[in-house]
Order: structure tokens, then sequence, then C-alpha cells
């Protein structure tokens, strides 16, 4: 376990990633895994889920029934706030790929980065 530094997280990773995001919940937090672009394996410890109470929820986003899909996506559409979607995200041309790569493996990138294969 490492310090305590998040009551929850959104883990779209899996593997090292969601590991690492579980070791470092708050008491009685909760993680949401829903992602394996990482890996199936969970190489972490039991420690959080014992010690601190932590719980891990799958989140089967392919599975489930369309009415389930389309009242999620409702839920964002109405509760998101799209002017904050810059702080988390960015979007570059698929000609600027290859200029960013270099941050994206050094770990300077944060949030997301969408690629618009149209420019």
């Amino acid at each position: 376990m490492v310090k305590e530094q998040w009551a929850a997280a959104i883990d779209s990773v899996g593997s090292h990633t969601l590991a690492n995001v579980c070791a470092g919940i708050r008491y009685r937090g909760v993680v949401a895994a829903c992602g394996l672009a990482q890996g199936m394996e969970f190489p972490g410890s039991v420690a959080p889920f014992i010690l601190r109470g932590v719980t891990l929820a799958g989140i089967d986003s392919v599975t489930r029934p369309r009415a389930d899909r389309l009242e999620a996506w409702s839920r964002l559409a109405s509760d998101l706030d799209l002017a904050l979607l810059p702080l988390i995200s960015r979007e570059v041309g698929l000609s600027e790929v290859i200029d960013i790569a270099p941050q994206l493996i050094a770990g300077q990138i944060r949030g997301r980065v969408v690629v618009d294969t149209g420019r």
C-alpha cells in the first residue's frame, strides 16, 4: 500500500495501473475498473481491500443491455459540464501524433489525447 491519495477512481487501463490505483485509495474508497488495455492480470495486493475497506467495482460496458447504455449516455449528456472537458482532454490531428508521442512516453501528458484522423 502507498499513501492514501484518492477517495475514488475510474481505471480504464487495468493490470499494474489498476493495482497502483487501488493501493492509493483512501479508507472505504471505491475503484471502478472499466478497461483492460494494459492486461487482464492484477499484480496487486489484497491489503487495500482488507485494511482500508476499498471496493473494486467491475464495469461491464460491452454486454450491458442497450437500454442501460442509452440511459448512461443520456445521463452523461445531461449531467456532464462540457466546459470542463478541456481540463482532462485535448484533441490533436493525426499529423501531430509524432510530435506528442515523446511527451506521452515520458509521462508528461495528463488526461486523454483524442486523435482526429481527419486533421
